[in-house]
């Protein structure tokens, strides 16, 4: 048997021991594993209390049971859940019960979610979101995922594509049954004018903010010269001891992560080695690091312990300057609060410079910092307004759309076939982004729109 036509089975819920444990089974075999193991099936969608016995009648657990029939499933196949006690003895003792059935195995990961999706409840974006909730550590994360989960994009992708067929069915019935009477001679004006509308609407959306960016999070690095606070200010921002501090120069070798959640947006801050000049073969592996790293974040803070240190100019990353120890000289207590430099002429708009004051070790400024930090994730991710995109899988295949929309305006002019061409490669577009490609759909519309039929 094909391992598609299988029954599978898992836990759904988290790792044992745990008060409560949730077993999913999902496939044709469902059925007769609950009769075996509960000794009778449930009524459909209601929780039912029973004795599970293995296949020598030897009791598991006192559970409850559930049965959802087919196609009414999460999976669209023929689904049962095992409520039990959450001991590791008490799962182990079920799913060694399950796997003695006939082909009856353990699931492989996003199986359930793949064969809901391949019966058709939920299309691909879907999907994503489904993965993306699961793994949302931020709550502008989770809610979009949540509208990614709610089909928000699939629905508009949906609509944008049968537009798309039913445009290209009026194209390719032109071409094709121009002699018959009861097909309208003049098709390519309404045909352009839906090709131009779905244009714009898609311009529109992949216009927004680059939300999918939401997903991964923004990149901080915390740079500069060896021994100003770089450690210290992590730990900090972290509020807990991630990195060591030390008063001796060198002390952080690699590149140290930490995941915040910055009102609500994630921030990755990364504290890396001091960059100077050394002989040190592992420092200059550390420096290397440091560089490319910095390189490649989003926004770096470069610390400094004295007002004249020295920063990288040929960087193109926003690069806010960071003078930190403030604690330790004369300067007024209101420098400790944020001010803007004068921007460096020789460096791009997207690299301006911004100046703060802070002591890492007492935590004056920090507060203000924080806050810029939030004004940066909110301005570079967009506003929470509804973005659809979640993925940059999503945004390259609308970009793939709206590419095959212009040719196909601009192909009008050289022949309605060239054109047609155009609008089937937007259709395949949209059809990955869904995960539903069926080439037969367009003389679907055909036919049931213009009759034609011997």
């Amino acid at each position: 048997m094909h391992p598609r036509q299988q029954t599978i089975f898992a836990l759904s819920s988290g790792r044992s021991p745990s008060a409560i444990a949730i077993v999913r089974v999902s496939g044709p075999q469902a059925a007769a594993a609950v009769t075996a193991l509960a000794g009778k099936l449930p009524l459909p969608r209601m929780a039912t209390r029973a004795l599970l016995r293995d296949i020598r009648r030897d009791p598991i657990d006192d559970a409850l049971v559930l049965w959802f029939p087919a196609p009414s499933s999460a999976t669209g196949e023929d689904v049962a859940e095992f409520h039990v006690h959450g001991g590791r003895a008490v799962l182990a003792s079920l799913f060694a019960a399950l796997q003695a059935f006939e082909n009856v195995r353990a699931a492989e990961p996003g199986e359930f979610t793949r064969r809901a999706f391949e019966n058709g409840k939920l299309d691909l974006t879907e999907a994503e979101g489904l993965d993306d909730l699961i793994h949302a550590d931020t709550e502008r994360q989770r809610r979009q995922a949540l509208r990614q989960l709610k089909g928000l994009l699939g629905d508009r992708a949906r609509n944008w594509r049968a537009e798309i067929i039913k445009a290209s069915a009026l194209i390719e019935a032109g071409i094709d049954f121009s002699d018959e009477a009861d097909v309208p001679a003049e098709l390519t004006a309404p045909a352009l004018a839906r090709i131009k509308m779905l244009l714009g609407e898609i311009e529109q959306v992949l216009g927004a903010q680059r939300s999918e960016r939401l997903r991964e999070g923004l990149v901080v690095a915390i740079a500069g010269p060896p021994n100003v606070g770089k450690s210290t200010l992590m730990n900090q921002l972290a509020r807990r001891e991630v990195a060591i501090v030390s008063p001796h120069a060198g002390t952080t070798r690699d590149v140290i992560e930490v995941q915040l959640d910055l009102d609500g947006y994630p921030v990755t801050v990364i504290d890396t080695a001091g960059i100077r000049e050394t002989d040190d073969p592992v420092e200059q592996e550390g420096v290397r690091r440091a560089r490319a790293r910095a390189s490649e974040a989003d926004l770096v803070l470069w610390l400094v312990d004295t007002p004249r240190q020295d920063h990288p100019h040929e960087s193109r990353t926003p690069l806010w300057i960071v003078r930190n120890k403030t604690d330790l000289d004369a300067i007024a207590v209101d420098q400790a609060t944020p001010r803007r430099e004068t921007s460096d002429p020789s460096r791009s708009d997207a690299a301006m410079q911004r100046g703060f004051a802070i002591s890492a070790s007492r935590g004056d400024g920090l507060g203000e910092l924080i806050a810029a930090l939030v004004s940066f994730a909110q301005d570079f991710f967009g506003a929470d307004s509804g973005g659809l995109i979640g993925r940059e899988r999503q945004r390259q295949l609308l970009q793939q759309t709206t590419d095959a929309l212009r040719r196909c305006i601009g192909a009008f002019s050289q022949g309605e076939e060239f054109a047609a061409e155009d609008l089937r490669i937007a259709a395949y577009a949209l059809g990955r982004l869904l995960g539903r490609v069926d080439v037969e759909d367009i003389l679907d519309v055909i036919f049931r729109d213009f009759c034609i039929g011997k």
